[in-house]
């Protein structure tokens, strides 16, 4: 049932709900198959089975993130059509996180234990934008995903080259990435100045940082 028919403490509990199945691990489950799932598992050294599985930790935490902020913005969001963008996108980046997930699994290593953090953080940054304006709050989407772009190219030059299950999720994530961010400026969002969205990588920078280590 979409949040627009709930009240108030219906919709904190069904949120609370999400917040729960997005950080306990093994509880999202996919739509559509991974990926990963075309691709022969290659042989890697141990310094690069690390170094991949921190990027795939680091892609995984920015999913937790997005799941937070879309459905912050649900939450607060005033037109209909609005809160029901926001409520699809997140649908659609639950199988990103159930990928990357698996994908950490599979490379012997473990999600960030930061993610309580980042989906707390998240939440309150996409309710605030919400409680602004549609308008703004689409516009946030728009450049975080835009953010969110960055950092998969960059992984796709960081990541092993024999690494082609990885690259798999990655390149799939970019495709549905980009997706989201014209959609969001297609329904209304604004375009962020330049200085916002130098402010939004900083603080990006020490997601990724911490996330890759922890």
């Amino acid at each position: 049932m979409s949040s627009r028919h709930l009240s108030l403490p219906d919709q904190l509990l069904t949120q609370m709900d999400r917040a729960l199945r997005t950080l306990a691990p093994g509880k999202v489950t996919h739509t559509r198959p991974s990926p990963a799932q075309s691709e022969n598992e290659s042989e890697m050294s141990d310094a690069e089975r690390r170094h991949a599985a921190g990027l795939m930790r680091v892609n995984h935490a920015g999913e937790v993130c997005a799941q937070a902020l879309y459905q912050g913005q649900a939450l607060t969001a005033k037109l209909p059509h609005v809160r029901r963008e926001m409520e699809q996108a997140a649908e659609e980046e639950v199988d990103h996180l159930a990928w990357c997930q698996e994908r950490i699994e599979s490379l012997g290593s473990h999600t960030s234990v930061l993610n309580p953090l980042w989906y707390g953080l998240s939440f309150g940054i996409g309710a605030a934008a919400g409680l602004v304006s549609d308008k703004v709050s689409l516009g946030f989407v728009a450049a975080t995903e835009d953010q969110v772009c960055k950092h998969l190219e960059n992984h796709l030059h960081e990541l092993p080259t024999q690494d082609a299950k990885s690259r798999a999720v990655v390149e799939t994530m970019l495709e549905d990435e980009a997706k989201h961010a014209h959609a969001a400026l297609d329904a209304g969002g604004m375009r962020f100045p330049t200085p916002i969205k130098a402010a939004m990588t900083l603080v990006s920078k020490a997601m990724t940082k911490s996330s890759y280590k922890v």
